[in-house]
């Protein structure tokens, strides 16, 4: 169920493109990567280590061609907008500058600006997706028409992924780790308990279960168990005669199990061969009670 590890080349090549982009009006920078920090904005928190070495290694073959986006902030520092994969990276190859455009933003801006490049890029997991999406409703009071319309998509998948982070907190880490998707997600959501959830959270990984197949889970889950009514107290009394009177035909104890939809068994209990014998007999109409 877990997505594979990386892109592969495409993805390397995507992310440190070699077609250098246009240079804007204020010209690329080479900027010292320490002087470089990350956005706390960023709504990416997990980086595939594997994925990070290979394009480590083709910033060290190529450099890095496609520039960071950064800030400046006190002390001479820079706050990075757009491109913290490629900035690891470039620590990661030992790279001592980076290629860098920078802009003066404003917080709404850089928050809209992260969450777009890496929703352009696929990167994040649906719940990084959602806080980012909760981030830009909470924090800068956004709608969620104005959020779909900022990064592209429309109002429905936004509340979508924004309903996940009501989820169980157990259920949020098996999204983010990749063990259930959004659509398995969506289908837990029609469960009321929290237990239900989680227990069927734990088989849809441990079966590999599809959301077609979580879905029907749920909707049986969900469906009205058919109880059967109590008897009444008059059939009770009746069936208590029917007993009574059995067991004293018989010789030994009669009981009824009676449904109310007229359906049951009936239990005779014997304590020898000789008295099974002897209710085979009354049973078969020749016996002698005695």
């Amino acid at each position: 169920m877990k997505k594979g590890l990386g892109k592969g080349l495409d993805a390397i090549f995507e992310d440190n493109d070699l077609t250098p982009a246009p240079e804007p009006a204020g010209g690329i920078r080479e900027i010292r990567v320490s002087e470089i920090e990350p956005n706390r904005a960023q709504p990416r928190k997990r980086f595939d280590e594997e994925a990070l070495a290979a394009l480590a290694a083709s910033i060290e073959e190529h450099g890095l061609i496609q520039p960071l986006i950064v800030e400046p902030i006190e002390g001479e520092r820079y706050r990075i907008i757009a491109g913290e994969r490629r900035w690891r990276a470039c620590r990661m190859a030992g790279k001592e500058t980076a290629p860098a455009i920078v802009r003066t933003v404003t917080e709404q801006q850089n928050m809209e600006l992260a969450l777009i490049e890496n929703l352009q890029r696929e990167d994040l997991n649906p719940i990084e997706e959602a806080r980012g999406y909760r981030t830009l409703a909470d924090v800068h009071n956004m709608t969620q028409e104005e959020i779909a319309k900022s990064v592209g998509k429309s109002r429905p998948e936004i509340s979508n992924r924004m309903r996940l982070l009501s989820l169980p907190e157990q259920i949020i880490d098996f999204i983010s780790a990749g063990d259930l998707s959004a659509g398995h997600a969506r289908a837990l959501m029609g469960l009321e308990k929290t237990d239900d959830m989680l227990a069927l959270a734990n088989r849809v990984i441990t079966e590999e279960l599809s959301v077609r197949q979580t879905e029907a889970l749920v909707a049986r889950m969900k469906a009205p168990s058919r109880k059967s009514a109590p008897l009444s107290d008059d059939v009770r009394r009746a069936l208590r005669e029917m007993e009574k009177e059995a067991s004293e035909h018989v010789g030994n104890k009669v009981t009824v199990r009676h449904t109310p939809k007229n359906r049951g068994k009936v239990e005779i209990e014997y304590y020898s061969v000789a008295e099974l014998e002897k209710i085979i007999d009354v049973l078969k109409g020749g016996g002698d009670r005695g």
